[in-house]
């Protein structure tokens, strides 16, 4: 099955081991990044190449 392009604040929230209000508060962050970058974003989504960068660099999402 094909990940989904975006992730949405549970998966942030798991995968960051973090609380829901926290992960919102990452995802509102990294989109703002995006937004200043030139690129659309949509509330409460993160794309998940741009969140898989900016937290795990070097490795690939799993």
């Amino acid at each position: 099955m094909k990940e989904k392009m975006f992730m949405r604040v549970d998966e942030v929230a798991e995968k960051m081991d973090v609380s829901k209000p926290y992960a919102y508060k990452i995802i509102k962050r990294l989109n703002e990044e995006l937004k200043k970058k030139g690129y659309i974003t949509i509330t409460g989504r993160i794309d998940r190449k741009y969140f898989y960068e900016k937290f795990y660099s070097s490795k690939t999402n799993e």
